[in-house]
């Protein structure tokens, strides 16, 4: 179980005494990222029996993680954020689930708000979705609305995407996949982990109210921030241009690199100008190393049509939320299409 830390001493002492006591016999390895407040002398005097990984530069969580994993010798790993509240019995049913399906690679457990645990939570809810155009959403959670938790999530399923939050990774998926997008450094790594196993002949599955756990969320950046609207925004194209099948890559990104910029002006309009600037600068980012991303492509071996992929809605998203004023899960209509291994979603 590996716990990425960077500056959270505050959530360590906060949320690290419940991991350590429903742990249910995994290790727990904490990876500081170079932290600069007091996380590694807390851990030293407070934690001791946790083993910690130093990293001497902070490395993103997509590098962070994959150094800190091809350290470990495991058969399964936990990626679990710092500010992540465990409740008791959270771990078995993820084992069980991995244990039942071979294929699956990944598998997340339903994520609740810490702040207010009737709520699903932003970064996983009920298992993470994506639309045609690659825009991610959650069972549960459209945009900013979330919904009341009230049991009506709680059935495993095969999803597009696990939340890396909190999830249990196939620690040979892991490494047939290569791991995280180092150049992504942070948001929607997990994503584009997922679609890659998708696109591999591997499973992503959410395990229903068996497994519940908290987060707190945006205790490395907030919600409104220019560098995170800039790395979800260039990794979002990314994200799109690695993994959609060659031919429905055209038209996908085209149509959002319109959708992106529709955004960028309604900051504008909003006056919002340092984060309109940070949906121009991904862009720009996204077309400067756009060899790099060919080559990435190139390796992700893309095939899945968009019907062929679990947990994704063959619709806009944007369109069904902003246009139509549908803000629940429930009122999209999602077909269940079948995923690669002849499941549904």
């Amino acid at each position: 179980m590996v716990i990425l830390n960077y500056n959270g001493a505050h959530f360590l002492r906060q949320f690290l005494p419940g991991v350590l006591a429903h742990a249910d016999g995994a290790q727990v390895v904490v990876a500081d990222n170079a932290s600069t407040d007091d996380s590694r002398e807390v851990l030293q005097r407070e934690f001791p029996a946790v083993q910690v990984l130093a990293f001497t530069e902070n490395l993103g969580f997509c590098e962070g993680y994959n150094q800190a994993l091809a350290r470990l010798n495991y058969d399964f790993y936990v990626l679990l954020n710092s500010d992540v509240a465990v409740r008791p019995g959270w771990l078995p049913p993820l084992r069980q689930l991995l244990a039942q399906h071979p294929r699956a690679a990944a598998a997340q457990p339903k994520i609740l708000a810490h702040a207010n645990p009737t709520l699903l939570e932003y970064a996983g809810a009920g298992g993470g979705y994506l639309d045609a155009l690659a825009y991610p959403f959650c069972r549960g959670r459209l945009f900013d609305t979330l919904e009341t938790d009230r049991g009506q999530y709680d059935d495993p399923r095969p999803v597009a995407w696990a939340s890396g939050a909190c999830c249990l990774v196939r620690a040979s998926a892991w490494r047939a996949l290569g791991g995280f997008e180092p150049a992504f450094f942070a948001h929607m790594e997990e994503i584009d982990f997922c679609w890659r196993a998708q696109n591999a002949g591997y499973e992503v599955w959410y395990a229903g109210g068996a497994s519940v756990v908290e987060h707190v969320g945006g205790g490395t950046l907030p919600k409104s921030n220019p560098r995170k609207t800039y790395l979800n925004f260039r990794n979002g194209l990314a994200l799109l241009f690695k993994n959609t099948a060659p031919g429905e890559l055209a038209p996908s990104l085209i149509l959002r690199l319109l959708l992106d910029w529709v955004a960028g002006l309604r900051l504008l309009a909003a006056g919002n100008w340092p984060e309109a600037r940070a949906v121009g600068r991904a862009h720009a980012a996204f077309f400067l190393r756009l060899g790099y991303w060919r080559r990435r492509r190139k390796l992700a071996a893309p095939r899945l049509l968009l019907s062929e992929r679990a947990g994704t809605y063959a619709g806009s998203v944007v369109w069904a939320y902003f246009g139509q004023g549908k803000k629940r899960f429930a009122d999209l209509s999602i077909t269940a299409y079948p995923s690669a291994a002849g499941k549904t979603n």
